[in-house]
């Protein structure tokens, strides 16, 4: 065994308490980190897969009509009022081609075309004002997954099939199999067109429970006037943390109003932000405590074992060696505290998945015991405990044997 190695075990046995409760010290510290770390994770990717599950990750629109700029001559002209436009329910122009364009764009998943706009639901005394939306099945349950969120019946809009939300369904007061009316338009514009309630679906948010009706895209175009229009194209991307840049990217090529759910979550995704910096700010206090910990049991080492050092550099031991003699011990004291760590670490994400459950007994959140965390947690706590000991190591390279001996 090298001679500092050799000693820095001798120097760790020697202060056993010292150093049980400074490598205790370090796996509170990465068991923190981990659990912590796990954790916020979890719940973030939780909070973020409820709420882009029920809406796309990009939405393109018809940009929104303005007034006109006056037309005349040359002259200065003050406008002391500027009368806004009633938005209107408008098709995208040459939605086909922007469909496709939009397909083979990068960082796109898949893509379909929405016709959607407001109606009212009726069946017999009741009426409902709803948001009718027709769909291409196919393509948009690549982006929505219908299947995972029905409550009754099949995610069947063929034929006169309407999909509708499980609050919306309540207060009509329908079952799989009943016909409703929907309604769109207003004066000779009206159309109404009689469905079959074909399947339920709970999106897990209320409002949108209460509004929904899924029809065909034909059907759709048809209640609302809108032959072989898309009022909307929604898409799904590769990377969800990429939607806005990519949404900006297309807004500034087609000129369409582009909107991604970073944008339509703004207040959520500040939320998070202040989570995650707070949890990071949790983590690096730790650490530091950590660090702290392993530095101060270290000088106190060097300040009570100078004599001896001084005797071990006087028989022959040189600088470096007894500078690595202090980084062994907080490498070692690093790499037990972290493995120990670990299995505490563990135990705590193990324990809160089995005891914080939901009312069904399922976890709360979905946590992930991923190997990277443990590696990159033991990984941070080595670092740390080596840059704790540089100092007291130094300090003990430096000392001159023939003063540490006489003034001891």
């Amino acid at each position: 065994m090298r001679s500092d190695l050799f000693l820095s075990v001798r120097l760790l046995r020697d202060s056993r308490t010292q150093s049980l409760l400074i490598g205790l010290g370090v796996a509170v510290g990465v068991a923190v980190v981990i659990f912590l770390a796990a954790l916020i994770d979890g719940l973030q990717k939780d909070l973020i897969a409820k709420t882009v599950g029920s809406q796309p990750h990009i939405s393109l629109r018809s940009a929104r009509e303005s007034p006109r700029s006056l037309r005349g001559n040359s002259d200065p002209v003050v406008i002391q009022n500027v009368e806004r436009i009633a938005q209107r329910i408008r098709s995208l122009d040459g939605w086909q081609a922007i469909l496709a364009r939009l397909r083979v764009t990068e960082g796109i998943a898949s893509a379909t075309p929405i016709c959607r706009g407001p109606a009212m639901a009726i069946r017999g005394h009741a009426a409902n004002n709803v948001i009718v939306s027709g769909v291409q099945l196919d393509s948009y349950t690549s982006i929505i997954d219908l299947d995972s969120k029905l409550t009754l019946g099949a995610v069947d809009v063929a034929g006169r099939g309407v999909v509708l939300g499980e609050r919306l369904a309540d207060e009509l007061g329908v079952g799989l199999g009943d016909k409703i009316r929907l309604e769109a338009g207003g004066g000779s514009l009206t159309s109404s067109e009689v469905f079959d309630l074909r399947g339920i679906v709970s999106l897990g948010n209320r409002s949108v429970d209460a509004t929904w009706a899924i029809v065909s895209l034909r059907n759709a175009q048809s209640l609302l006037n809108l032959s072989g229009g898309a009022t909307e194209i929604e898409a799904s991307v590769d990377n969800i943390f990429q939607a806005a840049t990519i949404a900006a990217r297309i807004r500034s090529e087609t000129g369409l109003d582009a909107e991604s759910w970073m944008e339509a979550n703004a207040q959520l995704l500040s939320g998070l932000r202040s989570q995650s910096s707070s949890s990071l700010l949790i983590q690096i206090f730790v650490l530091l405590a950590v660090a702290i910990g392993i530095a101060s049991v270290l000088v106190v080492s060097v300040v009570q074992r100078k004599r001896e050092i001084g005797i071990l550099r006087a028989i022959g031991l040189t600088r470096s060696q007894t500078q690595r003699v202090f980084l062994w011990q907080g490498c070692m004291l690093s790499l037990l505290g972290a493995l120990v760590g670990c299995g505490l670490g563990a135990l705590l994400l193990h324990s809160f998945r089995v005891l914080v459950t939901t009312q069904e007994g399922r976890p709360l959140f979905p946590i992930e015991m991923r190997p990277g965390l443990f590696v990159f947690a033991s990984g941070v706590a080595l670092l740390v405990g080596l840059l704790a000991a540089l100092i007291p190591a130094r300090s003990a390279a430096q000392l001159d044997p023939a003063v540490a001996i006489r003034n001891d």
